[in-house]
């Protein structure tokens, strides 16, 4: 069972995923399931919200960097909210931090749309 609660809003062609809760294997499985719907997978851009996420590991990682790559092989944006310290210290130990870009407020990439 899944410790992430998941809400998706599209704005002007912009997905947004906030995320709440644990970001692990099974939270990593919800949140690629997410990511598959009609909504986000139609979307020009997507901005998950990290701010409620209170534990993140590998397997929430690896759903970021395929969700990265598969938007760059898309010409599609993809864009984070940075979370807690604890979760952010997973994209500076693994310099993934380097190849994601970050916004403060998703609003930043639906208006850009």
């Amino acid at each position: 069972m899944s410790h992430l609660r998941l809400s998706t809003s599209v704005t002007g062609g912009t997905a947004v995923i906030e995320l709440a809760g644990e970001l692990d294997l099974a939270g990593a499985n919800a949140l690629e399931q997410e990511l598959a719907t009609p909504a986000a997978a139609a979307a020009r851009a997507v901005v998950l919200d990290l701010r409620g996420v209170e534990f993140m590991d590998s397997s929430g990682l690896r759903v970021i960097a395929v969700t990265l790559q598969h938007s760059q092989e898309r010409g599609r944006r993809f864009a984070l909210v940075p979370g807690a310290a604890q979760v952010m210290r997973v994209f500076d130990i693994t310099r993934m931090r380097e190849r994601l870009e970050f916004v403060a407020d998703p609003r930043e990439v639906t208006e850009d749309q």
